[in-house]
């Protein structure tokens, strides 16, 4: 079993017995989406696949906020904020955008990219490196004006 799944059922435990419901829904909602991402990948993930799963359930809370508050719906955005801030704590930390613009500058000198076409080039590395820590289009924004 991964350390990152058996620490969030650990705190999935704690978060039951302090009654932290919305610590304790997004746990839930969280191995939920676990459990259901090995059933499809028919084994047991590794730890770069569950840090997947909880990125996008960081990715769904940020969606699901700002659609709540296009709605006016501030009840929910505040339940759905708890949720976010309970989930963030599983995901490394991230990463800032010097350490982009320089990990971008030296893909780009490594592929021999010279122009915007050669994104494709420098992509993968980059995007592979800060898995976790980056969104690819802020990755793909860095980038594309280093080739402009």
């Amino acid at each position: 079993m991964a350390a990152l799944r058996e620490r969030i059922a650990g705190d999935l435990r704690d978060a039951m017995r302090a009654r932290d419901e919305p610590r304790k829904s997004a746990l839930r909602l969280l191995s939920a989406a676990i459990r259901n991402a090995e059933i499809e990948a028919r084994g047991e993930l590794d730890e770069g696949a569950v840090l997947a799963v909880v990125q996008r359930q960081v990715k769904q809370r940020r969606e699901s906020i700002a659609e709540f508050r296009r709605g006016g719906r501030d009840d929910l955005v505040e339940r759905e904020e708890l949720e976010l801030r309970a989930l963030r704590g599983y995901l490394p930390e991230p990463a800032g955008r010097e350490e982009l613009v320089e990990a971008a500058r030296a893909a780009i000198a490594d592929a021999g990219a010279s122009g915007p076409r050669d994104l494709g080039k420098v992509m993968p590395a980059l995007v592979e490196r800060f898995r976790g820590r980056a969104d690819g289009r802020e990755i793909s924004g860095i980038v594309r004006e280093l080739l402009s």
